[in-house]
């Protein structure tokens, strides 16, 4: 973990491209303290196998796949960073991307928090990827650097919906829901990671949000910041549950048998 300080964060960051985009340098922070305790007993979701190897060292090779990232911070469960050290050090990862882990908190924000301040100086695009989705394709992460690039402060990839969503009252557990609402589902999106930000925009939110969230995105909204979407990616998907296991151990056969990957 670098000794340096944080860039002082800007209260008010100003819209537009950061300061060079072409020199800009990415780091992508990629929280992995969860449990993951829908996935069934066992390790933490992160250090999952997946085609044999862990789902965190997939996810790790994603981000790292893109020529714009140049660092990637592991935040490992509290008393986790030494075995996750040990693990990055037994599998194969690009020579040209530096690796750094550190101890992640009780919660999602306070490890992504953690792991913004292990960034040394000098990363003006950070990317915020869940380790849990192992195979986001490198386009999809191009893509949200690309946005950020060009002046958007807050990017997320997203998928339009195939299911009719419904919003209902909550229900004692077990009991039916009462219907309340048909949102249009043509105004909704099923957002993915990595979620990318000007670097000076999410410190100034995790330094000012105190509401828990479900992502980092909707912290920036919080500060009335415009976020954006860019095309996400079916093969992005959210390993929670064994059956999720179950397709990724086929997307992962099928980009082997077809790609080489």
């Amino acid at each position: 973990m670098s000794d340096e300080p944080l860039l002082p964060p800007t209260p008010n960051p100003v819209s537009g491209p950061v300061s060079d985009p072409a020199t800009a340098r990415t780091a992508a922070v990629i929280p992995a303290a969860g449990r993951g305790v829908r996935l069934g007993p066992g390790a933490p979701k992160a250090l999952r196998a997946l085609g044999g190897t862990p789902m965190l060292i997939h996810a790790i090779r994603a981000m790292a796949a893109s020529r714009a990232v140049s660092l990637v911070v592991v935040v490992a469960p509290p008393e986790g960073a030494a075995e996750v050290r040990t693990l990055l050090d037994a599998y194969a990862l690009p020579d040209r991307t530096d690796f750094v882990v550190v101890p992640g908190g009780e919660t999602r924000q306070e490890s992504v928090k953690l792991g913004l301040d292990a960034l040394p100086p000098g990363f003006d695009i950070v990317l915020v990827h869940d380790a849990a989705r192992p195979l986001v394709p490198v386009d999809t992460v191009d893509a949200v650097v690309a946005a950020v690039r060009e002046g958007a402060p807050a990017v997320v990839p997203a998928l339009p919906l195939a299911d009719t969503v419904k919003q209902v009252e909550p229900a004692a557990p077990g009991e039916p829901e009462p219907v309340v609402a048909t949102p249009d589902r043509s105004l909704l999106r099923a957002v993915q990671t990595p979620q990318g930000f000007d670097r000076a925009t999410l410190v100034h939110a995790h330094e000012t949000v105190t509401d828990d969230v479900t992502d980092d995105a909707s912290m920036v909204e919080q500060l009335g910041r415009t976020v954006v979407t860019v095309p996400g990616h079916e093969e992005a998907f959210k390993v929670t549950r064994p059956l999720d296991l179950v397709l990724a151990e086929a997307v992962l056969a099928r980009r082997r048998l077809n790609d080489g990957f």
